[in-house]
C-alpha cells in the first residue's frame, strides 16, 4: 500500500494515510481510458439535430411551371432537394448516440484515471473542506494555497456550500464521490479527494 500525506486546507500536513495499490497503484491504459470517455461523451450528446425532408416542408404543391416549352427543366415542386429552400435529402434525424460498456472495464478506467493523477503528484487529500456560506473568495483562497488554477475537487457527500462557491470560480468542479467519473478526472490536472470520501471510492471501486 502506498502512504499518502493528508493535508488541511491551508495546504499543512496533517496526517498520513495509506491507500490501496488495487486503487491508487494500477497500471495504465490509455486505450482503456480512451473508450470510456468516447462512451461518457457519446452519452451526453443530447441527438436532437433535425432536418425535413421535401414531404415535410410546407406547400410545394403547385408545379412551378409548365412542363414544356419555357426551355427551362422540368419540375413538379419548389421542395426538390436541388432547390435552394427545398428539402434536405439524408439530413440529420433524432436519434440516440448512447451505448454502455461492461461495468468492469468502466470501474476499471477510474482506477486507472486515479492512479495516474496519484503517480503524477497531482493528487492531494484533504482532512476536510467545510464552507458556513457559499463564498467564491474563500473557496479560491484554498486553491491559491495548493497552487490549483485547475481542478477537481471531490467530497464525501453534495456540499452545497463548496459547489455553489465553486461555480463561478473558472477551472473548478465539485463532485461527490456517486459522481466521480473518468472524463471529469482527465479534463482536470489537479485532484483534491477528501479523506472521508476514500472508504466510499473503496466500496464503490472494490475489485
Amino acid at each position: 500500500m502506498a502512504v499518502c500525506d493528508v493535508v488541511n486546507i491551508s495546504a499543512e500536513k496533517v496526517a498520513e494515510v495509506e491507500v490501496k495499490d488495487e486503487l491508487f497503484g494500477v497500471d495504465v491504459n490509455t486505450g482503456v481510458l480512451h473508450d470510456v470517455v468516447c462512451m461518457q461523451r457519446a452519452n451526453r450528446r443530447s441527438g436532437n439535430a433535425s432536418t425535413k425532408t421535401r414531404g415535410e416542408l410546407r406547400g410545394g404543391g403547385a408545379k412551378p411551371w409548365r412542363q414544356k416549352g419555357t426551355g427551362r427543366a422540368r419540375s413538379g415542386t419548389k421542395n426538390s432537394p436541388i432547390w435552394r429552400g427545398g428539402g434536405t435529402v439524408f439530413g440529420p434525424r433524432p436519434r440516440d448516440y448512447s451505448y454502455k460498456l461492461p461495468k468492469k472495464v468502466r470501474r476499471l478506467a477510474l482506477r486507472m484515471a486515479l492512479s495516474a493523477r496519484l503517480s503524477e503528484g497531482n493528487m492531494v487529500i484533504v482532512d476536510k473542506f467545510e464552507m458556513a456560506a457559499p463564498k467564491t473568495k474563500e473557496f479560491i483562497g484554498v486553491m491559491q494555497n495548493f497552487d490549483f488554477s485547475n481542478c477537481l475537487v471531490v467530497t464525501e457527500k453534495d456540499d452545497a456550500n463548496v459547489q455553489l462557491s465553486a461555480r463561478n470560480a473558472v477551472g473548478y468542479k465539485v463532485l461527490p464521490v456517486a459522481g466521480l467519473n473518468v472524463y471529469d478526472i482527465l479534463k482536470y490536472p489537479k485532484l483534491m479527494l477528501m479523506q472521508s470520501s476514500l472508504e466510499q471510492l473503496e466500496a464503490r471501486l472494490k475489485v
